[in-house]
């Protein structure tokens, strides 16, 4: 599970104006619609063909919980593809976005001033850049890590230096033991 990643899609989806599907049926139904038939359904699900036409005709109705994980995974994966896509931009190039975390926070800095690490609850709007990178970076499969590094950066130049007014001395932002990551738009 990807700290990082899960949080960006979630903020992602509050931009969505209809709920997804609910029911497995309808979720089949959907899914079915979208890759075309029943058989690529299937072999994304990783069941059998018969399967998912029982679940469109209503005749299956509760799945069992891993493939009720998968189905719900797939369907958000697809749901609403254009105002997902328009979040983002409108993230990456105007709005910015929210990063809300608790976690313990620390820098390196020249001799003599106070960088011990210490945990800290902030919620601080990224600007754009940051999150055009953000999105950049996990569309292109990067992990928690890079994710991270470009999160601690974002705070180094928004937080801690204050976009320039202070602290330009500072080297590195150590971003690390987090306690509660939530992205907003």
């Amino acid at each position: 599970m990807s700290l990082f990643g899960d949080g960006l899609d979630a903020a992602v989806q509050k931009a969505f104006t209809r709920p997804a599907p609910r029911s497995a049926p309808a979720q089949m139904r959907y899914l079915v619609k979208q890759l075309g038939g029943t058989r690529a359904v299937a072999r994304m699900l990783r069941i059998s063909q018969r399967t998912v036409e029982r679940y469109v005709k209503n005749q299956i109705r509760k799945p069992r919980p891993d493939l009720a994980a998968r189905l719900e995974h797939e369907v958000r994966k697809r749901w609403q593809p254009q105002i997902r896509a328009r979040a983002r931009r409108r993230a990456a190039t105007t709005d910015g976005i929210v990063l809300d975390t608790r976690a313990r926070l620390g820098y390196t800095a020249p001799i003599g001033s106070t960088d011990q690490d210490r945990v800290r609850h902030l919620t601080v709007a990224l600007p754009p850049q940051y999150a055009a990178r953000l999105f950049t970076a996990q569309e292109q499969g990067a992990g928690d890590q890079e994710l991270k590094e470009i999160a601690a950066e974002a705070l180094k130049e928004v937080y801690f230096q204050d976009h320039g007014r202070r602290a330009g001395s500072l080297e590195e932002v150590r971003f690390t033991d987090i306690e509660h990551l939530e992205f907003g738009l």
